[in-house]
């Protein structure tokens, strides 16, 4: 017995020995801030976060491969207790939601028959999936599957469906997609997303300047959710009641209904649903991402910098506005005239942009109020300029500095401001006379024609060196201007001004053209007739032929602002693709950059300078979108012909009738009745790339 007992004590002895020595050569070592960033993960264990449950999750952020938000179901206070374990900031990161780039599923066609495959990733192995469309949803539900917490389900159109109220951001659809059409983004990168080559777009977002995705707040038009409408525009567009009133609507030259019958009016249902919103009686919340600690100044409060200022915003910088004029717009209020953009409209919808939180300098020119270095020694990280282009081209022929000749800036500013400060004897105060020509062929000149109108002078000319065919300005405003009775001069170039002794205009003298060879433009060049000179017997002469910014500023202020590349044409030099300038922090956008274009334009620029100013105070590489679409077509989705679209009449504009509109500056132009708003909205087709419903009803 007392040998046994010693043979155990022995044996048991060797082991402890052993396992001693034993611990010393396997001994792992576990952080203890592991247990304890553990205990304050969700414990759910869902792999969500991308790591084998909480206890990876845990290892990866001791080991600094995960930050403390890496937990896609934790609160903000495990958050904060996380980073409290590892002595750092819990950060303002932002929550991630999916969402589906594909909207049109099932309606493509089939070209392969993939018998018994029940996997997206699966098929895509083979020739790329069944799908015609090579970057549309297989339908399949890999994402689906893939979803742990009940966000996916597939939609009757054949695509998937995102409940926003139940999605984590974990991103498992995105992996299990093999094809991207499940994104998993922040509210920033959705607001800093740019059309691609590879994405499923219909031809109106390809080219629409602002990349709006139209058939979707079409479609949430159809479904009566015009605030949901109003959402989508302004997660590219933040003007949508400017945009809904001035805006030529580009997109509808691409409409794949107007190939079969008459494109959609994309542009009156902006307005629809953007006039919904303003109507009634509240706004729909515009949510912005936690504070960058980054300051920005935006120099121009048009369109580009209230564009560039609204995002900027959005996506968590400090902002400031400064402008040389006594209240923002831009040209918006001082170029475009009330009975086309009324100036209550357009304050609201500043308004908007402005209670964000974005503080505002008005009567501050850069130049001349402030400079460069005072900005960079108010701690600004980046500059934007977007001082628009309010300098008007002269005719320069004898004369043109007589007594009632204006240019056509100059002209609509003035009228603007004395129109809003409510006075009535504008005519008399400007001396304007009774008979007046503006020379010119686009939108500024006629907006001057019937602005004299609504003065009340007895006869307004428009005279144009070309026809009526190759007039610049938008069709429905030159409709409107024969309507109100404008008289067009074709074919007439002005030689010069005759004036009385007094010094006052009393005749334009002008040549008859007829046209030659095409120029650059591919518009048949005007040729002057020998001998044809003509006068005509008016007081008052508009010159409306072109803008271009005023670079004059470069030369007031400090020498590193004399760095900033100037072109011949007076714009500001920049990249094209990212709008940084010759000076690294300073980016511009919009007609200080590009020369005088449409407003939409300038808006879908400031929103790519954005996007560029937002790399660089995050110090990354400004680098362009990779295979930005910018209103290129997508050739496999431009159609010349389609099938099973039968003739519904385009809803109308309707307008204040000519008699009622031609003593005031009450507005024109006249919103779409619901009704028929809801059935020019089931007239869309809800395209996708390739794929679209032949007359259908709302989906």
């Amino acid at each position: 017995m007392t040998e046994a007992i010693l043979f155990m004590l022995g044996i048991g002895g060797v082991c402890g020995l052993a396992l001693s020595y034993a611990s010393k050569i396997f001994y792992v070592y576990e952080d203890p801030r592991i247990a304890k960033v553990e205990t304050n993960l969700a414990g759910a264990n869902c792999g969500g976060c991308g790591y084998a449950g909480c206890s990876g999750a845990a290892q990866a952020v001791v080991k600094g491969e995960a930050p403390p938000s890496v937990c896609v179901i934790s609160s903000p206070e495990g958050v904060a207790k996380v980073a409290e374990v590892m002595g750092l900031e819990a950060g303002t990161a932002e929550s991630q939601q999916a969402y589906s780039l594909c909207d049109g599923g099932i309606r493509a066609t089939n070209k392969y028959h993939y018998l018994g495959v029940t996997s997206c990733k699966a098929m895509s192995v083979v020739f790329g999936g069944q799908r015609d469309c090579h970057v549309g949803c297989l339908g399949l539900g890999d994402c689906v599957k893939a979803c742990k917490f009940g966000a996916l389900t597939m939609g009757k159109p054949g695509f998937p469906v995102v409940d926003e109220n139940m999605c984590v951001g974990c991103g498992a659809c995105n992996k299990a997609c093999p094809k991207d059409i499940i994104q998993v983004k922040t509210m920033s990168e959705k607001l800093l997303k740019f059309n691609q080559k590879s994405d499923p777009l219909a031809p109106c977002s390809q080219t629409c300047p602002a990349e709006i995705d139209i058939p979707q707040y079409i479609s949430h038009i159809k479904n009566r959710d015009y605030l949901a409408a109003v959402q989508t525009i302004r997660l590219r567009n933040p003007l949508l009641l400017s945009c809904g009133r001035v805006c030529p609507h580009p997109c509808e030259n691409d409409c794949r209904r107007g190939i079969a019958d008459e494109a959609v009016s994309i542009n009156q249902l902006k307005r629809f649903a953007a006039d919904y919103e303003m109507n009634s009686g509240s706004r729909v919340p515009i949510k912005c991402a936690p504070d960058s600690g980054k300051k920005v100044a935006v120099i121009g409060g048009g369109p580009a910098g209230l564009s560039c200022a609204y995002f900027l915003r959005r996506v968590g910088h400090q902002v400031t506005i400064f402008e040389a004029m006594p209240k923002l717009g831009g040209m918006l209020r001082y170029g475009i005239p009330e009975y086309r953009l009324p100036k209550k409209v357009l304050e609201w919808e500043i308004e908007g942009i402005t209670k964000l939180g974005i503080e505002t300098h008005t009567n501050a020119k850069l130049g001349l109020d402030f400079g460069l270095d005072s900005l960079v020694a108010s701690g600004y990280d980046a500059i934007f300029i977007g001082i628009g282009a309010w300098k008007d081209h002269g005719l320069g022929i004898p004369g043109d500095d007589l007594k009632g000749c204006f240019n056509g800036i100059k002209f609509l500013s003035t009228i603007s401001s004395l129109v809003s400060a409510g006075d009535v004897s504008i005519r008399e105060k400007m001396n304007l006379g009774k008979r007046a020509a503006v020379i010119g062929g686009g939108n500024t000149a006629v907006d001057c024609a019937r602005t004299m109108l609504r003065l009340g002078l007895e006869k307004v000319y428009m005279v144009y060196r070309r026809t009526r065919k190759e007039m610049p300005a938008n069709e429905v405003e030159i409709v409107a201007s024969e309507h109100e009775g404008i008289e067009f001069v074709f074919l007439a170039a002005p030689s010069r001004v005759v004036g009385n002794e007094a010094g006052e205009v009393t005749h334009l003298e002008y040549l008859k053209m007829e046209l030659g060879e095409p120029d650059a433009s591919g518009r048949r060049r005007p040729v002057p007739v020998k001998g044809s000179e003509t006068l005509l017997a008016v007081d008052t002469i508009v010159t409306a032929i072109g803008q271009a910014p005023d670079p004059s500023f470069v030369e007031k202020t400090s020498k590193r602002i004399s760095e900033l590349n100037i072109t011949r044409w007076s714009t500001i030099d920049n990249d094209p693709t990212t709008l940084q300038s010759s000076i690294p922090y300073i980016f511009t956008a919009g007609d200080a950059a590009t020369g005088p274009a449409l407003v939409v334009d300038a808006i879908g620029s400031g929103r790519r300078a954005a996007r560029s100013i937002d790399l660089f105070l995050k110090g990354k590489k400004i680098e362009p979108v990779k295979d930005s679409l910018q209103k290129k077509r997508i050739e496999e989705s431009v159609f010349k012909t389609i099938s099973g679209v039968q003739t519904i009449k385009r809803a109308v504009m309707p307008e204040l009738p000519v008699n009622r509109r031609l003593d005031s500056f009450v507005e024109v132009d006249l919103v779409l009745p619901e009704e028929q708003a809801l059935a020019e909205a089931d007239r869309c087709l809800s395209c996708c790339r390739i794929c679209y419903n032949p007359d259908k009803k709302s989906a």
